[in-house]
């Protein structure tokens, strides 16, 4: 299954105008939540961005101060990436950089495991749900409005039905909605 996984604002953006996201790191039963999901992975697709924010988690001994940390960290750092770049000529660690097509390199991605394989990116993601590759979508609403910025979702030329088959809370601050493409 080809899932996306991703913090949002009430109104629907990853970062706000600034770029900044700051407001999305998570709280420790959220972190742990994560740990999991994370570990379910049998393959991470990301853009540029999402690669180089993701990975201070392998180079900076500092991300793994905390012991939900430096789960996250040994999580992160042994999943396989593949890395979408216009501009990077080498990534590091268990990534390496796609080579293909979007649509191709997820028909890789998903014949290499039997596991869940996830996209990250708002970029990336756009052009999967374009092609109609999603099978999942993975919202976690952060109960703040930044009014404009890096939406999640693109706009789209057809309804795209979805049922929702998971919500839980996290804090009294964080919602869950896991949704499956009909």
């Amino acid at each position: 299954m080809l899932l996306l996984s991703m913090g949002i604002s009430v109104d629907g953006y990853i970062a706000d105008r600034n770029g900044d996201f700051q407001w999305s790191d998570p709280i420790e039963e959220l972190f742990d939540f994560h740990n999991e999901q994370v570990g379910l992975l049998g393959v991470y697709l990301l853009g540029r961005r999402l690669y180089e924010d993701m990975r201070v988690w392998e180079t900076d001994p500092s991300m793994r101060d905390s012991e939900t940390g430096a789960r996250f960290a040994d999580i992160w750092s042994a999943l396989p990436k593949v890395v979408f770049s216009r501009t990077l000529d080498r990534v590091d660690g268990n990534a390496r950089l796609a080579t293909a097509p979007l649509a191709e390199e997820i028909v890789t991605a998903m014949d290499s495991t039997d596991k869940d394989v996830s996209i990250g990116g708002a970029t990336l993601a756009a052009e999967a749900i374009h092609l109609g590759l999603l099978d999942e979508f993975r919202i976690f609403r952060y109960p703040i409005i930044v009014g404009g910025g890096l939406p999640l979702l693109p706009a789209v030329t057809q309804n795209i039905p979805l049922r929702l088959v998971e919500s839980r809370v996290f804090g009294s601050t964080v919602l869950y909605e896991r949704y499956r493409r009909r």
